[in-house]
């Protein structure tokens, strides 16, 4: 009998090697998706690294404070935005502490009025905004620690400019927001009541917003808004694509003590980590406070420095075992 009349079945060494074909294009494939997928991240990072380039903040010498033994899951990070008022020197209209508790996987935000009279170390008594104008991040850091009694691990610094910029890198297509009045005094554009995506010159003007009767408590509730929204559109699946373009960016518009690996790293986390919710507090809370005015300060807020430090130690309270 021929070969072409052998019908018999087909010898299993034929079937090896097309799996043997088949398992090694697959691995082919996925070796030039990784490499492609490298060149593209390194690429997109440079650009965004080119980006920043010319806006470095110096805001001194930090040392946070050591992770409480109790709570390690803990990590509580000191955002400030600053605005630099023409003379190389800038003041903190933004100051916030951003709660990590890893274990619970909870995210709490605590907004600071910047006109609370403050007690800075090695300085007159002013207002709290003050403190980074006079010495750098580590006062702003020991003024918050000192009155409130409450740890600060890591810091993040970003001008207001270059947050327009980075928002417009993370999110091409804006941010979703509820803007529910007319605004424009101020601001530099102006703002229609509605439901909109805002880009990062609309969302700053969004977020600084205070010529209303709710003054300076108006602005700090929307500050609290825009971070909220700004956490729920960095957790939509697009968003991976830029974020080799966002961590080159960052090197240059937002001054940290983390390394670019431990952002990366930490933004990362988050964002695989679902959804939490972001709960906020205003300080000083409503009763605990006056309006006053000092020769030396201007008008400033006084408050009832241990109620406020009776709430914020219960917000900031893990609720986990």
């Amino acid at each position: 009998m021929t070969e072409d009349q052998y019908e018999g079945p087909v010898p299993r060494r034929r079937r090896r090697r097309r799996r043997l074909r088949v398992g090694r294009l697959f691995f082919t494939l996925l070796f030039l998706m990784f490499i492609i997928g490298g060149l593209y991240s390194y690429i997109q990072y440079q650009k965004g690294k080119s980006l920043a380039e010319g806006n470095a903040i110096d805001p001194g010498p930090f040392k946070g404070d050591v992770i409480d033994p109790k709570n390690p899951s803990v990590e509580n990070y000191l955002l400030l935005g600053v605005d630099d008022d023409g003379s190389g020197k800038s003041r903190t209209d933004t100051m916030m502490v951003l709660s990590w508790n890893k274990k619970e996987g909870s995210l709490r935000l605590v907004s600071f009025m910047r006109d609370i009279y403050a007690d800075i170390p090695g300085y007159q008594s002013y207002k709290l905004n003050t403190a980074y104008y006079l010495n750098g991040v580590q006062t702003a850091k020991d003024t918050i620690t000192g009155m409130f009694g409450i740890p600060i691990h890591h810091y993040a610094i970003i001008d207001f400019d270059n947050f327009e910029s980075v928002v417009d890198i993370a999110f091409p297509n804006g941010v979703e927001m509820n803007v529910k009045k007319e605004m424009s005094e101020k601001i530099g554009v102006t703002l229609m009541p509605g439901k909109q995506h805002l880009n990062g010159k609309e969302l700053l003007g969004y977020a600084r917003f205070r010529a209303d009767a709710e003054g300076d408590f108006g602005r700090v509730g929307r500050q609290q808004e825009v971070l909220a929204a700004i956490k729920e559109e960095a957790l939509r699946p697009g968003m991976l694509l830029h974020v080799p373009k966002l961590s080159g960016a960052l090197t240059g518009y937002i001054e940290t003590d983390l390394t670019a690996k431990e952002e990366i790293s930490k933004a990362l986390t988050l964002l695989m980590n679902g959804k939490p919710e972001l709960e906020t507090l205003t300080i000083p809370i409503e009763g605990t406070y006056r309006f006053t005015r000092y020769e030396h300060a201007g008008s400033v807020i006084e408050l009832d420095l241990e109620k406020n430090k009776e709430a914020l130690a219960a917000f900031l309270e893990p609720t986990n075992d």
